[in-house]
């Protein structure tokens, strides 16, 4: 990329006092917009992505960086949001990570969904470095996301955890500081538990109801006001019954959570036999060619199976 086409159209925002500098790496249906609120609060951005950058971002005064160790450097804040270890990995400590461009000090925020496992190895080696390392997962998908309403399970030391606590709140409601290293991912792994069995649940239900010849958006509205009313079945049941499955959160992304989860329970010796079962129905969803499409399509594999839809898709 040239420097011309690095340099923002626009000249940066003024900072407020509580601006930070904080770099931001991993720009996609997620990142962009939790950076964009975090330009919104004040804070100076410097980012740097696989994909292209985000016009956006540099028109509201965003710094494009050319590699993540470029980004370490000039920010004392970096967050990552990547889709899985493996990108972590590569991004924090690979030939232009982050960890190239540390200097003592500094807090690495890890706010990918990835193995509790290797987050704790990520963090000693950051410790390592004398910098300061939080996982920071995040639930509440791409509306969450833009709204700046996101769930936020936090692992780290506390004083680190004060210490980026207003940038989270840019970005999020509902924050909590979990436990130590790691125990951010053990709750997002958690919540991607009852994530998938929830929508699991309501896909059987819808197309249990379907099958019987109820209409499945009454039935729906129905259960809303009973004891079964779950968040779940309010956004991605309307899904399965309007056939809206563009994601979202990709049912590939999903299943890479439930992998985590059955990889951990197999070093735990604990059985998970739900979690296994969702994790069965979107591999099938997989390969029929629907892994990028929204976890609500989950539903897509119990429909094939009993060759029956819970809803006609709707004609153009």
């Amino acid at each position: 990329m040239s420097e011309s086409a690095q340099t923002p159209a626009k000249r940066r925002p003024r900072m407020n006092k509580s601006g930070t500098q904080v770099g931001f790496i991993g720009l996609g249906i997620m990142g962009t917009p939790m950076a964009l609120n975090l330009i919104k609060a004040g804070h100076q951005l410097f980012v740097s992505s696989r994909s292209k950058i985000p016009a956006e971002l540099a028109e509201q005064g965003a710094t494009v960086c050319t590699s993540a160790t470029e980004v370490a450097k000039r920010a004392d804040i970096i967050i990552t949001m990547v889709p899985d270890t493996p990108h972590v990995e590569d991004v924090l400590f690979g030939e232009t990570g982050v960890a190239k461009g540390l200097s003592a000090g500094k807090t690495v925020v890890d706010m990918s969904s990835i193995s509790p496992m290797a987050t704790k190895q990520f963090a000693q080696q950051i410790n390592a470095l004398g910098c300061v390392y939080l996982d920071a997962p995040v639930s509440g998908g791409e509306v969450g996301a833009k709204a700046g309403s996101l769930t936020i399970m936090v692992g780290g030391p506390e004083a680190a955890f004060e210490r980026v606590k207003p940038l989270f709140e840019a970005m999020g409601k509902n924050i909590t500081l979990v436990g130590g290293n790691g125990d951010g991912q053990t709750t997002k792994v958690a919540n991607q538990i009852i994530v998938a069995l929830n929508i699991e649940a309501v896909a059987e239900a819808l197309l249990f109801a379907s099958k019987a010849g109820a209409d499945p958006a009454k039935v729906r509205q129905a259960l809303m006001g009973g004891f079964a009313a779950s968040r779940i079945l309010e956004v991605h049941g309307e899904r399965m019954v309007k056939r809206t499955f563009n994601p979202g959160f990709r049912i590939e992304l999903h299943q890479k959570d439930l992998n985590l989860a059955l990889q951990g329970a197999k070093e735990l010796g604990v059985s998970l036999p739900n979690t296994a079962s969702a994790a069965q129905l979107m591999q099938s969803c997989a390969a029929h060619g629907l892994a990028g499409l929204d976890h609500s399509a989950l539903c897509r594999s119990l429909e094939l199976m009993a060759n029956h839809p819970i809803a006609p898709t709707p004609t153009a």
